[in-house]
């Protein structure tokens, strides 16, 4: 049995379907500069994607003073060269529709509002983690109306700390008022969500919605759910909440 008093929630694919929105948007771009330019869409789109995921999965602290337009520029010119098309202007084009376009695809995963709020009923501190830049950030937790939730947010660029460092989530749990031993941190990447709260003392549960192994050596989560409903009856239950 193990008191919980606070939750910190990672934001993108945990509560946020992030994948469905910058896919999509990366779609929607690469399919215009194919019809202007006669390229293959699914190559371009691909192309972005990996490059987008791999700067996300290289994020290092040396990162946080980075400009996001200007990398999602670079990483478009990236894609663009890799099926052709070399023009900057061409790539800054498509990094400014895709700047546009990513916000109309924001959407929580279903449950996730009802989660939130019945934590909140129960009197559970919330606070949000994300590695996630504030240039970005800030707009899409306002756009997914969720911030009312959460009794403090950290970005990685405004704590100076990113996930898995095990500082952040120490941080986190003394601005809110809680013991690591009385949290428990949700989200859906291992490597930065849950090894770096499991080292911090935190309760972990791992969102694993890629359904992806665990790392071969590393500590098991705490509980491992695929879906919302399955994050509520850990962190609902009288093993989860006390």
């Amino acid at each position: 049995m193990r008191r919980i008093d606070l939750v910190l929630f990672d934001l993108d694919d945990t509560l946020h379907d992030d994948t469905y929105a910058f896919q999509s948007a990366a779609e929607e771009v690469a399919r215009e500069v194919a019809a202007e330019h006669g390229i293959d869409a699914l190559a371009l789109k691909a192309a972005y994607v990996a490059a987008a995921e791999g700067f996300w999965h290289r994020l290092s602290a040396d990162d946080l003073n980075v400009k996001l337009s200007r990398v999602r520029a670079s990483m478009w010119q990236t894609a663009l060269e890799s099926v052709g098309v070399g023009d900057p202007d061409v790539a800054q084009r498509s990094a400014d529709r895709y700047n546009a376009y990513r916000p109309k695809y924001y959407t929580l995963f279903p449950g996730a509002l009802d989660l939130l709020r019945s934590l909140k009923e129960r009197g559970i501190k919330l606070g949000l983690v994300t590695n996630g830049l504030s240039e970005t950030h800030r707009e899409k937790i306002a756009l997914l109306r969720v911030s009312e939730f959460f009794d403090a947010i950290f970005l990685a660029d405004e704590v100076g700390m990113i996930k898995p460092d095990p500082l952040l989530f120490a941080h986190a749990c003394r601005t809110l008022g809680g013991a690591p031993a009385h949290a428990a941190m949700v989200g859906d990447r291992y490597d930065r969500d849950i090894r770096g709260a499991l080292e911090a003392g935190l309760f972990t549960v791992w969102f694993n919605v890629r359904a992806e192994e665990l790392p071969p050596g590393a500590a098991p989560p705490d509980a491992t759910v695929s879906s919302i409903a399955d994050v509520g009856r850990i962190l609902l239950s009288p093993i989860g909440v006390s």
